[in-house]
């Protein structure tokens, strides 16, 4: 049977591949706003009791979400390869993302359930974008030529950062105001009159995310091709898990397979670490307002969109296990800058002045290395894996690819929570994520299909 994209013309092609692109562009803001640059270090400084306690506690909120996603994957994988399309899917967990989305709202500063409203919200939120973004990436291989999968997901990612870059530019100069002027970063006064006092300008970063989600993942539904369905036969969902095991038990025998896996399952959860507590991080050890923070977050977002469409073409180039390896080398670099800085002293040596603006200045360069590295790395990763199977298994590697990293994307906000209440220090609190993107960086060394 012919598939959508085998009978339709180059310009339906063309139009289905930027829609399925449009998706990255949809669901950005939600890394962008809540868990990285607005309403995470809003939680930790006017939410939870304390600084420490909030990176704690957002920690784990997120990784309960990725234990959820950890248990739930392998099923729904399975139930999505024997049946075929992938939409159904993204629409039933897009429920979930603009639920929680709209939830954070509510989570207001001095209120009985505020904290309540947050961490149910965030849980309810990453379920929701992570699995939509598990089936979104089971299309893309019908979408292209093996040879262009490195561009799509390049540029897939690049517009992704600039969703992120936009958003962020909205909160910040309409919606998000100082507490202390009032004002918001180009000292207008918040729209919709969101009260400064009471954050409803960082507060409304949720349903703003959840608006902006509805909008553009529009026409993935209505002009991307899904993957055909599949004739329904007795005991689907069974069969797919006795495939899921017989590939399982076959990975020790497909040595770089096995090893890029185990590889991406640490540099990958690093990332989402990186990403989900770098605002706390900023607030509380560097004392950025909210307002800074988001400025970061956009140097960040236009480095990454650069570095995921300059990494599409290195991909090309240079093979995507190269753009990997050496994202991973700079994502370590960048985040010992930043462990080494804090208000008193920079990389570890350099003693400051009380009112130096180096720590700020420091932080930006680290968050233009890591947007320019988290970009290329995310988008390289995917042509990576077609790398390692043959084509007849490119659906099936990609679901076990997004089973692997997900099966472990509690490790890296559970560690840090951890490890943040052991210390009670925000800087050692991060430092298992340097770790992990050391163990990914040595695990592509076994990586041989390039």
């Amino acid at each position: 049977m012919a598939t959508q994209t085998e009978t339709s013309s180059p310009a339906h092609h063309r139009v289905g591949q930027f829609s399925w692109m449009l998706f990255d562009f949809a669901a950005q803001p939600f890394h962008t706003l809540i868990l990285t640059f607005i309403f995470a270090p809003y939680f930790a400084a006017y939410l939870s009791p304390n600084a420490v306690d909030g990176q704690a506690m957002w920690g784990y909120a997120i990784g309960l979400g990725g234990f959820v996603i950890a248990i739930l994957a392998p099923i729904l994988g399975a139930m999505s390869d024997t049946t075929g399309p992938r939409k159904p899917y993204i629409a039933f967990f897009s429920i979930f993302a603009v639920l929680g989305s709209v939830l954070m709202y509510f989570a207001a500063p001095g209120t009985e359930n505020g904290v309540l409203f947050a961490v149910v919200g965030v849980f309810l939120a990453i379920i929701g974008f992570e699995f939509a973004t598990i089936f979104n990436n089971a299309m893309m291989p019908n979408l292209v030529k093996d040879e262009d999968l490195g561009l799509l997901s390049g540029f897939g990612w690049a517009l992704g950062y600039v969703g992120g870059i936009l958003t962020l530019i909205v909160m910040l100069t309409f919606m998000s105001a100082s507490a202390d002027t009032g004002k918001t970063l180009i000292g207008l006064d918040p729209i919709l009159e969101l009260n400064p006092t009471l954050h409803e300008g960082d507060r409304a970063s949720g349903p703003f995310t959840a608006l902006w989600y509805v909008i553009f993942i529009i026409p993935l539904f209505l002009f991307t091709p899904d993957t055909p369905k599949i004739e329904r036969t007795k005991n689907a969902v069974q069969q797919g898990l006795r495939k899921l095991l017989t590939t399982l038990k076959s990975l020790p025998r497909r040595k770089s397979y096995f090893a890029y896996l185990l590889s991406s399952m640490f540099y990958r959860d690093g990332l989402n670490g990186l990403y989900a507590f770098g605002g706390i991080y900023a607030g509380g050890v560097l004392g950025l307002s909210i307002i800074q923070i988001g400025v970061f977050g956009i140097i960040a977002a236009l480095a990454g969109a650069i570095g995921a469409t300059i990494g599409a073409f290195a991909d090309r180039n240079f093979g995507p296990k190269t753009v990997v390896t050496t994202c991973c080398i700079l994502l370590i670099l960048a985040c010992l800058i930043v462990v080494s800085t804090t208000q008193q002293y920079a990389l570890f040596v350099i003693p400051l002045e009380a009112e130096s603006t180096l720590p700020l200045i420091i932080f930006y360069i680290a968050g233009a290395i890591i947007g320019a590295a988290g970009g290329s790395v995310q988008a390289a990763s995917r042509t990576l894996l077609v790398r390692q199977v043959p084509k007849e298994e490119v659906a099936e590697a990609f679901g076990l690819f997004a089973l692997t990293g997900r099966a472990t994307s509690f490790i890296a906000p559970l560690s840090v929570g951890l490890m943040t209440s052991w210390s009670q220090s925000q800087q050692i609190g991060i430092t298992p994520i340097i770790v992990l993107f050391a163990l990914g960086a040595l695990g592509l060394l076994f990586v041989t299909k390039k």
